[in-house]
């Protein structure tokens, strides 16, 4: 058990902790969200699930994906066709059988790792049949039942989630019983840095440019510091915020006096919560907000659900949909629960009647949305990681419903259609349009499979009329298998789209002939797949991307097209989606993100002073220097006659360039394995021992800057040289991943993996002295020259690399591999090789190393996900959907998401409006444009035709381009007047020289115009020509 915090390792099953290894190929991306001792920790439990409809099932899925000891599901009353709506596991042939047995199977094949049985039990009264669980879950249960179960499970240490969906309406009840330890409250990573001085008052002040970016009653502690060496590794101590660069850690008096140098460190301190039972939770509940923008609305749903429970009880059934007297009674209920209670709150009468209009509907996205929150939440409770909701959260999305169809109790009503969970809120008119749609989805990953999942439970596209496209490039992988479910096992290796394709049509077979699967990538490469007839058929776009450049470039096309574009992302536990709408908000382009961070050069090469640069260094410097960007010079040196001559009339260090083609085919040439070996050696040497020795004879430990100051000190750590030691596990992990690596390059086989065989032959390795030189250069600012570029200077010395140069023609067919980065693959020596100089890198300044994992995260530039957050992402982005497909032209209603499931934060926006312009045309007139959506659209025309259509718009155009082509310019009367009568589709093929593409309907044309005013009109929209 010592992997587990004494505060809730009662709370886990203590046979099996610990003893599991966790399959990092499989959950690396999850592992990066909630690390290893909450995984562990999750492992170590066994859920019940009751209730299998769409949302249980939504519950079940994120869980198997997530992993944990075991997970039961009960729910032995028999599928009727309307749970087809949202149950994706079920199909028409289930109708009849008891939900639990036909939907374990298929959640069993997610996760080999998560056993899925059936909870065997006539009935859910006897409470003690609970105790075999760390977490009970119960979707679709009457509100007694939530009650006797909940308050049982309170007594016995058992955690309790309780969810529900009907139609847009959602909730969510959480109790953790009391004094719940939450390990890490918020999921961020711990700030640290380098630390500038400490003064006598205990006030902590960093590097000017440095920010720690924390709050008051956060905890730091403290590694080498000099002069307060009592700091170092000491107690959390908890902080007092001074200002962006300085907090205050409290009494220092008799500590010492700061000397130099020190990192911090933040410590996660875990926070104890205390939860109500069920029964005192109803009557005085906390609420989690979900929209701030409908600030009283929760403690209405409270109300408003208690009420539907109650409507339920009494008839025996839940209310009719549109059903104006049912909708009475549970206002009135509602009314009562309110003064029973003693809430003074107005009650919205149509809210609460609306909730009583969609109580029989049941819908994906809200199964996706809720359900992905509430399987969060049961891994807060058997993990510790993360703030769990505080009890009670409710969600709507009424801004969904149609204004444009009808919804009446006759075209609310079912008429035996698997879409009827769905037909109950939003009506059959507006059903159809649904099937009828033609949406291109962009991806087919995580976010991809999800929404395909929706969409199949939805039916959309599977009308007459109606179709879906699904471009992915990539094919599945191990890791994708822990949060891309619609994948498994047998898929690995397999196309995304083809997979994710197949998987959505066995869901629904209504969509068999409506899915059309591509693999090519969205880009100006593919535009003749892609082509302008293609975008133009489209009713809307999804977006399921994990890069910017993608979405940028599907972002543009949408503008160009006039589509509607629903983007959404997440990194771990945060999420984030966006409306584009044409003439209503701004586009995905419009905004940017902040560019990555990146380290001065100066400082990865010879300041490091945290993990963080010596890893750059390791994958920028090392890595690819010795394994990718050195073979491939020296190929292309092999394969172009004049490849030398050409470089050298180029600027650049050239002498550098050259020394590595000398090297990679003389000396550093390997002809045996054991040769690698030898290089891997000397490497060390060379980078680990000779460079430190030579940057302390530049700066010894105690010298000054100009100033006086000791050059070592702020974020300059002094290094020390490393002894080699082969028994060392970093070092001599070293040698084996680097002479594997150079042995790819050459093409040598290993002959053995035996650590014995490395140390036998290393101990043949004959190591030179070194001695370091008076004329070395070593860059300390940013703004210096780099170092060791003096000797381009010296043609006598590149003329005697080059003389050392072996001829090309002397090497006819030979070649070297370069490596090729790959992140997941455990075998290939890249990580290990990463990791390792990394940490040697780390050792030689006192940096705390990183181990394997953590230096893969941050080398291979992994994005965190896990299930929830993706599941929750895709139904928010649906019920977008719903509006788009609806057509609103309000901006008001639409929603741009924001959430962090580890707090958890619900923020939503509206979108921002697109900006408009304006200029003055004929007569004084104002016109008014939109500066994203528009253009002016014309048929092809003469150039003469062309200056006239926008003379009588009130502008004055004084140049013609398209592309890099200048097609009119009214300096240059000579041209204009051989182009007056010519076409403009004419114009281009004569200056471009080459013919407008039969797959081009139209070509854009950018104009300059002055208005009537004679003003530039600097906002002017572009020009669409149709040629065809």
């Amino acid at each position: 058990m010592s992997d587990v915090d004494p505060a809730t390792a009662v709370k886990v099953d203590k046979s099996v902790v610990g003893d599991t290894e966790i399959d990092e190929s499989l959950y690396s991306r999850q592992l990066y969200v909630l690390g290893h001792e909450a995984m562990r920790r999750m492992g170590s439990s066994n859920v019940l699930i009751v209730g299998l409809k769409g949302l249980g099932v939504e519950i079940a899925k994120n869980i198997a994906l997530a992993g944990v000891k075991s997970l039961s599901l009960y729910d032995p009353a028999p599928v009727e066709l309307p749970d087809l709506s949202s149950q994706f596991f079920l199909t028409p042939g289930d109708v009849g059988k008891p939900r639990d047995s036909v939907t374990i199977p298929r959640v069993a094949e997610l996760n080999a790792y998560v056993p899925v049985k059936s909870h065997e039990s006539s009935s859910l009264d006897d409470t003690a049949q609970f105790d075999q669980y760390q977490v009970v879950v119960l979707t679709n249960v009457p509100i007694q039942q939530q009650r006797t179960i909940a308050d049982y499970c309170h007594t016995k240490g058992i955690y309790v989630v309780i969810a529900d969906t009907f139609g847009l309406f959602g909730s969510i009840f959480c109790d953790f019983g009391n004094k719940f330890s939450c390990i890490d409250p918020t999921g961020e990573t711990p700030a640290s840095g380098v630390v500038g001085r400490i003064d006598e008052e205990g006030v902590v002040y960093l590097l000017e440019e440095e920010r720690h970016g924390m709050e008051d009653g956060d905890h730091v502690t403290f590694s080498g510091i000099e002069g307060i060496e009592a700091l170092n590794g000491c107690e959390p101590r908890k902080i007092t915020v001074k200002g962006p660069n300085a907090f205050s850690i409290g009494d220092v008096s008799g500590l010492g006096q700061y000397k130099r140098g020190g990192m911090y460190q933040q410590v996660k301190m875990p926070k104890t919560l205390d939860f109500k039972t069920f029964t005192e939770s109803i009557k005085d509940p906390e609420l989690v907000m979900s929209d701030f923008a409908k600030f009283d609305r929760p403690q209405q749903l409270h109300l408003g659900f208690q009420a539907l429970h109650a409507f339920q009880v009494s008839k025996g059934r839940l209310p009719n949909p549109m059903d104006d007297i049912d909708a009475t009674v549970v206002f009135e209920a509602a009314k009562k629960f309110a003064a029973d209670e003693g809430v003074e709150v107005e009650l919205d009468e149509k809210l609460l009647k609306e909730l009583s209009y969609q109580a029989k509907g049941d819908l994906s996205a809200m199964a996706a949305t809720i359900g992905g929150i509430a399987a969060q939440e049961v891994l807060k409770a058997v993990s510790g990681k993360f703030h769990p909701i505080k009890q009670w959260f409710y969600f709507d999305s009424l801004e969904s419903l149609p204004t444009s169809s009808r919804r009446t109790p006759e075209l609310c009503q079912p008429f035996g259609s698997r879409y009827d969970g769905q037909i109950a809120v939003f009506g059959s008119e507006y059903q159809e349009k649904i099937a009828n749609l033609k949406q291109f989805l962009v991806g087919a990953g995580a976010i991809g499979c999800e929404m395909l999942k929706n969409w199949a439970m939805m039916g959309l596209g599977t009308g007459p009329n109606g179709k879906i496209w699904v471009t992915d490039m990539d094919s599945i992988e191990k890791s994708n298998l822990n949060r891309q479910f619609l994948f498994r096992a047998p898929d690995v290796g397999n196309m995304k789209s083809d997979c994710a394709a197949r998987a959505v049509q066995r869901m629904n077979p209504e969509l068999n002939g409506h899915i059309e699967t591509l693999r090519e990538k969205v880009g100006p490469d593919t535009e003749h797949v892609f082509t302008q007839a293609f975008w133009k058929n489209l009713d809307g776009v999804t977006n399921a991307l994990d890069n910017v450049e993608a979405r940028e470039y599907v972002d543009r096309r949408c503008v160009f097209f006039r589509k509607p574009l629903l983007d959404s992302g997440t990194l771990g536990t945060k999420g984030n989606t966006q409306v584009v709408l044409p003439d209503l908000t701004e586009s995905y382009s419009s905004s940017r993100d902040p560019p990555e961070q990146s380290f001065p050069m100066c400082t990865i090469r010879s300041f490091p002073n945290r993990i963080e640069h010596t890893i750059a260094w390791a994958k920028e410097y090392m890595f690819e220097r010795a394994f990718v960007k050195a073979p491939q010079t020296v190929n292309l040196y092999l394969s172009q006659p004049k490849f030398i001559e050409t470089t050298m009339k180029q600027e650049g260090n050239h002498q550098e360039m050259l020394e590595t083609i000398r090297s990679f085919l003389t000396t550093e040439r390997p002809r045996t394995f054991e040769d690698c070996i030898a290089w891997a050696r000397l490497q060390f040497e060379t980078e680990f021992v000779n460079k430190i020795q030579q940057l302390l004879y530049n700066f010894p430990k105690d010298s000054t800057t100009s100033g006086g100051s000791p050059f070592w000190s702020g974020a300059k750590r002094a290094p020390d040289p490393l002894k080699f030691d082969a028994n060392n596990p970093t070092h001599l992990g070293f040698i084996v991943a680097a002479a594997n690596l150079h042995a790819f390059n050459y093409g040598i086989k290993p002959p053995s993996n035996d650590k014995a065989y490395y140390i036998r032959e290393l101990e043949d390795v004959i190591v030179p002295d070194f001695t370091p030189a008076s004329n070395v250069k070593i860059q300390v600012e940013e703004n210096e020259e780099p170092q060791n570029t003096g000797g381009d200077s010296d043609k006598e010395e590149l003329e005697k690399i080059i003389a050392g140069i072996p001829d090309r023609t002397t090497l006819a067919g030979f070649e070297l591999s370069p490596v090729e980065f790959e992140k997941d693959d455990d075998t290939n020596h890249h990580i290990d090789f990463i990791t390792c100089c990394s940490n040697l890198r780390a050792e030689n300044y006192k940096i705390e190393p990183a181990d394997r994992h953590k230096t893969k995260f941050i080398a291979g530039k992994i994005i965190p996900a896990i299930a929830t957050t993706t599941a929750l992402v895709t139904g928010l982005v649906t019920l977008e959907l719903y509006k788009v497909v609806d057509g609103k032209d309000d901006i008001e209603q639409y929603k741009n998401g924001f959430v962090n499931l580890a707090l958890p934060f619900f923020g939503f926006s509206e979108p921002i409006a697109s900006g408009k312009t304006e200029y003055k045309g004929r007569n004084g007139e104002v016109v008014k444009l939109d500066k994203i959506w528009s253009r002016f659209e014309v048929d092809d025309m003469t150039l003469d035709q062309f200056l006239e259509h926008f003379r009588e718009k009130g502008l004055s155009v004084n140049m013609i381009s398209s592309g890099t082509c200048m097609l009119y310019a009214f300096f240059q009367q000579a041209k204009y007047k051989e182009r007056k009568d010519m076409l403009l589709s004419q114009i281009l093929e004569l200056v471009s020289k080459k013919p407008i593409s039969k797959d081009d309907v139209e070509i854009v044309f950018e104009i300059v115009a002055d208005d009537e005013t004679g003003e530039d009109f600097e906002d002017i929209p572009y020009v669409k020509v149709r040629v065809r």
